[in-house]
């Protein structure tokens, strides 16, 4: 049984400013109010106006990366924004014991920004912070409807996208995890382990990978050894990069 330890859900969620710039998150109106929500960007093809977004993020972060191919790029920003959303929400639900509602139509995001993907909450409603409230929030409310608007533009296979899901919410977890045991948080480790383990068991996630621990091994590649310079991820299911066919490692 983990203790947890409730703590009031500020408006500005300072808690998070400790972890790094993955669980950062700015709150309130401010001067992001003309950047499209995710919502819209996810619509994309239902909102012409915003039909530009998620293509204009991959297409920023393939001139970045040099990628090969676009579904290189794609596969590399939809882990990226999958990151960012996991550790908000994680390092929310292990350190206040509940988190924000982080509904697609509050957050808005600036495709033309920086690593990592710049995200604003207009308004901090409070939330459970359970790992069902994660996955409907997470799973369901963002990396659903983004991996549906990334295959209807690029050759990108959903368990693919499903393993970079997984990978990231392992990676904000062993993120987490570290910045808790430096600081003394055996309740907050135990909190992140819990979570993390019952998110994967989410049919969204189950049979992506295997978690030993805090280590993940999944069982698909994001194809980032395909940038020029790049290698296989930590977590990959190759030891190496592979020579196979570009196709193989989609899966």
């Amino acid at each position: 049984m983990v203790l947890l330890l409730l703590v009031d859900l500020d408006a500005d969620l300072t808690a998070l400013r400790p972890l790094g710039g993955f669980f950062l998150l700015r709150t309130g109106a401010g001067p992001r109010a003309a950047l499209p929500t995710l919502a819209q960007a996810y619509a994309a093809e239902k909102e012409e106006v915003y039909e530009h977004v998620v293509t204009f993020r991959v297409r920023k972060v393939g001139a970045a990366l040099r990628a090969p191919e676009p579904r290189v790029a794609a596969s590399v920003a939809q882990q990226g924004l999958a990151a960012r959303l996991w550790s908000i929400a994680l390092g929310c639900a292990v350190l206040y014991g509940r988190m924000p509602d982080l509904d697609a139509r509050l957050l808005r995001w600036d495709p033309d920004g920086s690593a990592p993907d710049d995200l604003w909450l207009t308004e901090v409603r409070p939330r459970p912070g359970d790992a069902a409230h994660l996955a409907q929030v997470v799973l369901e409310g963002h990396l659903e409807p983004l991996a549906a608007a990334l295959r209807t533009r690029y050759r990108i296979a959903p368990g693919l996208l499903r393993g970079n899901a997984a990978s990231a919410l392992t990676g904000a977890a062993r993120q987490l995890e570290s910045w808790a045991r430096a600081h003394g948080r055996a309740d907050a480790v135990a909190r992140t382990r819990a979570l993390t383990a019952d998110l994967l068991a989410h049919p969204l996630l189950a049979g992506t990978g295997t978690l030993t621990g805090s280590a993940f091994r999944r069982r698909s590649c994001c194809l980032y050894y395909r940038v020029p310079g790049g290698g296989v991820c930590g977590d990959c299911c190759f030891p190496r990069p592979p020579r196979s066919s570009p196709g193989a490692a989609s899966g």
